[in-house]
C-alpha cells in the first residue's frame, strides 16, 4: 500500500515560490561574495547527504556535473577529509555544511568558526551560511513529503518535471 504524504510545495505553493525567490537571493548573495558554483553544489549534496535528502543530493548532483564536477569529487564527499581531492576553501566549506547540518546538537562550534573563519572571508562566510540555511530548508520540504528519486531510467522525465517546477 503506498503511503500518501501531503507534498508541501504543491499544497502550499505560495510558500514554495517564496523559498524559491528567498533561494534566488542566495544565489545572488553567494555570487557576490566568491562563492563559486563548484564550492556551492558540494556543500549542497553533502548537506543533503547529512540530512538524508535523496532527493535534493539527486538535484544537485546532476547540478554538479554539468557544472564540470566528476563523480570522482562527489563520491569522495563522504570521505572529504581522508581525501585529497578537495582545497581548503571546500573543506572548510564542508565542515561548515555538517555544523549546519547538526546545528541542533551545539549550534556552530567556536573550534570550527575559527577554523573557517581563518580560510574563508567573512562575506565568503556570510554566502555559504545562508546557502546552507536555504538547502537545510529545501532538505526539509522534500524529505517531509517523501519526494520520490526514481530510477535514472526516466532521466528526460526527470528532467522536464525539474524544469517545469513539477518535481516540487
Amino acid at each position: 500500500m503506498t503511503e500518501r504524504r501531503v507534498h508541501l510545495s504543491r499544497s502550499a505553493p505560495q510558500a514554495y515560490q517564496a523559498l524559491a525567490a528567498f533561494s534566488k537571493t542566495v544565489g545572488s548573495i553567494a555570487a557576490e561574495g566568491g562563492i563559486d558554483a563548484r564550492l556551492k553544489e558540494l556543500v549542497q549534496i553533502h548537506t543533503s547527504q547529512l540530512n538524508g535528502c535523496a532527493f535534493c543530493v539527486r538535484v544537485h548532483v546532476e547540478r554538479a556535473l554539468k557544472e564540470g564536477i566528476t563523480a570522482d569529487v562527489v563520491a569522495q564527499l563522504p570521505v572529504w577529509r581522508e581525501s585529497g581531492v578537495f582545497s581548503d576553501r571546500e573543506r572548510a566549506g564542508l565542515e561548515l555544511a555538517e555544523a549546519f547540518a547538526f546545528i541542533h546538537e551545539e549550534g556552530v562550534p567556536d573550534d570550527v568558526y575559527d577554523r573557517v573563519g581563518a580560510i574563508l572571508s567573512e562575506q565568503e562566510y556570510v554566502a555559504l551560511s545562508w546557502i546552507l540555511v536555504a538547502i537545510n530548508a529545501f532538505n526539509r520540504i522534500a524529505i517531509a513529503g517523501r519526494y520520490s528519486v526514481p530510477p535514472r531510467d526516466d532521466l528526460a522525465g526527470e528532467d522536464r518535471d525539474a524544469a517545469s517546477g513539477a518535481a516540487w
